[in-house]
């Protein structure tokens, strides 16, 4: 039986991607077997790991849980979309790798995905604050403590970037 397949443009991390997948495609599978996007990662396939999250119009979602079609002319951000143009890890990458956050990777593109939305929504986050925002992502290995350290850390580098490109503005403008 041949299935009818669509068209589907996506704007993933800032280039616009197409692919002709099944209507019954994932994203998450359209992201890594359709564009070769393999960083997003997939655990349970019933969104409840948090492995496969991405950004979508810059809200987290599982994308084990979408349909490709469903995502058509939206713009994706992946964990391969977090770094800055120069190739810089962002903040949260950063943040996460100095607080050893991770230890078989497997869970982190989800989190980094999710702790950046987060952040962006709550620059600085209490303790139970950052607790809630990773609670919808499973890790085996960390016990999470690190993670919890990771997410306050991304907060003070972003706030001292704040800083001093605000420095940086007043001294230009002087």
């Amino acid at each position: 039986m041949n299935e009818t397949r669509h068209r589907v443009t996506l704007k993933v991390n800032g280039v616009v991607r197409e692919a002709t997948v099944p209507g019954r495609r994932l994203l998450s599978d359209c992201l890594r077997h359709d564009l070769g996007l393999t960083g997003t990662h997939v655990g349970c396939e019933h969104g409840v790991c948090g492995a496969c999250t991405v950004l979508l119009d810059g809200e987290p979602v599982r994308s084990c849980l979408m349909f490709a079609v469903t995502a058509d002319g939206h713009e994706i951000t992946t964990v391969e979309g977090l770094a800055r143009g120069d190739g810089e890890p962002s903040p949260v990458q950063r943040a996460f790798s100095e607080c050893h956050a991770l230890q078989c990777g497997f869970c982190t593109p989800g989190f980094l995905c999710a702790v950046t939305a987060f952040l962006r929504d709550n620059p600085a986050p209490s303790e139970e604050e950052a607790l809630e925002a990773v609670s919808g992502n499973l890790c085996r290995c960390t016990g999470y403590q690190n993670i919890l350290k990771a997410v306050h850390r991304a907060a003070e580098i972003q706030a001292s970037e704040i800083q001093a490109a605000e420095i940086q503005a007043e001294e230009g403008g002087a």
